[in-house]
């Protein structure tokens, strides 16, 4: 059953990133903040359906405020992702985004005094040098397109060579957050993981209600949740996936689970290259690969 649900995971998360990248609007400044908004209400169902009703488990509301360091980091972190898939491809944007291991892998040796070997100092390296080159590779390509005469660039890919940005910011923020999940979780015990996960989601859905509200009432912008078939997707996807993550870590395969699971960025680039029609070069794939190594020996060791 442990495969099952990891592959599962797998195949949710690489599709959520497809639909993420489908619901993003280039032409709608507020695509982003909807996404946000779609994301929550979907954990806030899923709080009340699965754990309030179905598992009968009890809140307790002091946790909201105790675990917002973190939900702020991970909301503060997606939030930013959404908005990055405007303009860059999926396909480069999911595997430096769940880099985020590197990020944790390093504040966890220099505060919490975890022992890091020459593997894992290794793999950090290559993770850090493969965003290095996809940044290069990014400038040169966009240096390449502004040079074309004729060519119309894509601005649903491109903002220039910033565009790198924002899965380098949503790695570096997500992995602070992973970094103070562990701290809250394992290094103190403040809390079960079921508060804790009903905590990140009921934030997330106070966000999305805020957003929501703002949009209405301040921007005057609609918001027809029905209608955002993409958005929708994307955050149903997003849910399922953390479902049976926590599923399939819960058993004695997790050493297996982890580095497999966190491969769910090659799904995202095949999809991003099959439904997206997403081009990328050998060296782009060559980079990609590495970056998949380095996270899955730091899934290997974090089990």
């Amino acid at each position: 059953m442990w495969f099952a649900a990891a592959l599962i995971t797998i195949l949710a998360w690489g599709t959520a990133d497809l639909f993420y990248k489908k619901g993003n609007d280039p032409n709608d400044r507020h695509s982003a903040m909807k996404t946000t908004i779609m994301v929550g209400l979907i954990m806030g169902l899923h709080v009340l359906f699965y754990y309030v009703i179905y598992a009968g488990i009890r809140y307790d509301w002091h946790n909201l405020l105790l675990y917002l360091p973190v939900s702020a980091m991970y909301i503060l972190s997606m939030a930013i992702g959404y908005f990055g898939l405007r303009y860059i491809e999926v396909s480069i944007s999911s595997p430096i985004s769940n880099s985020s291991g590197a990020v944790t892998a390093i504040l966890g040796f220099l505060i919490m005094g975890n022992s890091v070997n020459g593997l894992q100092l290794a793999a950090i390296f290559m993770i850090l040098i493969g965003i290095l080159l996809l940044s290069v590779f990014e400038k040169e390509q966009d240096d390449a397109q502004l040079k074309a005469e004729g060519v119309t660039i894509d601005k649903k890919y491109r903002v220039g060579a910033i565009a790198i940005l924002f899965p380098i910011l949503y790695m570096v923020i997500d992995g602070m957050g992973t970094f103070l999940d562990s701290y809250y979780l394992e290094y103190r015990k403040l809390m079960p993981e079921d508060q804790a996960n009903m905590s990140y989601e009921l934030t997330f859905l106070i966000v999305a209600l805020v957003l929501w509200a703002y949009l209405e009432w301040v921007k005057k912008e609609h918001v027809f949740v029905f209608s955002e078939k993409d958005k929708g997707l994307a955050a149903i996807f997003e849910t399922l996936g953390q479902f049976f993550y926590v599923g399939a870590v819960s058993t004695k395969k997790a050493i297996i689970v982890a580095p497999l699971i966190s491969a769910y960025a090659i799904v995202s680039v095949i999809l991003g290259r099959i439904f997206l029609k997403e081009k990328l070069k050998a060296k782009h794939y060559f980079v990609i690969a590495a970056i998949m190594i380095g996270i899955m020996i730091l899934g290997f060791y974090d089990a």
